[in-house]
């Protein structure tokens, strides 16, 4: 088309350019943040050493026996410390992470300590935690909102949600996306009508123990 104020176009594209300019506009032009975390913590888990050790939480060893004992899930397990530990205190333990180099880690490491773990390789934005299945579910330095109501729909009647996480404290001393760190007293009330056993906020972190009716 041409006329006053107009540039002359040529309209006859061959087929060719058209289908490829087609195909790069429909091409995502990044990976979704879910496949970017995995592959970083793919990165990250892929070394023969324990990047986090494979001493359990120190939250965790210490109220060990203010959980009921059964079945737990270790939610973001990352290479299974706290996951191979509650198999070694007697628990039936499933422990899922996004990072499958992590999880054959946390498997390898319970077998050679003579327990065992049944990982789940999964993405937790997507992973559905099966309903009134857990005495104890145990989440550290993970912090996915969204995931709460399954946490507390996934533990039977008197069981127990341990977790530990940072607060906003933390960006004093580091930097991390706000959306990733509790407020103040965020924690307990993400447990509506939970009884809570134990909570306290210190040194940019929160700590809760709280029992399903």
């Amino acid at each position: 088309m041409t006329g006053k104020g107009l540039i002359p176009v040529n309209l006859e594209i061959p087929l060719a350019t058209v289908a490829f300019l087609l195909l790069c506009f429909l091409m995502p032009t990044s990976l979704p943040s879910s496949e970017e975390d995995r592959k970083r913590w793919d990165v990250k888990y892929s070394t023969p050493d324990y990047i986090f050790g494979t001493a359990p939480v120190k939250f965790l060893k210490d109220h060990i026996r203010s959980l009921p004992g059964g079945r737990a899930l270790d939610v973001a397990m990352g290479e299974g410390r706290n996951a191979v530990y509650l198999a070694q205190m007697g628990y039936e333990v499933d422990g899922i992470d996004i990072s499958k180099p992590a999880v054959e880690k946390a498997v390898a490491r319970a077998k050679s300590l003579k327990v065992r773990i049944n990982g789940i390789v999964a993405d937790l934005e997507d992973y559905k935690i099966p309903p009134r299945t857990y005495n104890v579910i145990a989440v550290f330095y993970y912090l996915q909102r969204s995931l709460i109501p399954q946490i507390m729909e996934g533990l039977k009647p008197g069981g127990v949600v341990i977790y530990e996480t940072y607060t906003v404290d933390y960006l004093k001393k580091g930097a991390m996306k706000r959306e990733y760190l509790l407020e103040h007293n965020e924690l307990p009330r993400l447990f509506p009508g939970f009884e809570i056993l134990y909570y306290k906020e210190d040194k940019a972190t929160a700590g809760l123990i709280a029992r399903k009716p």
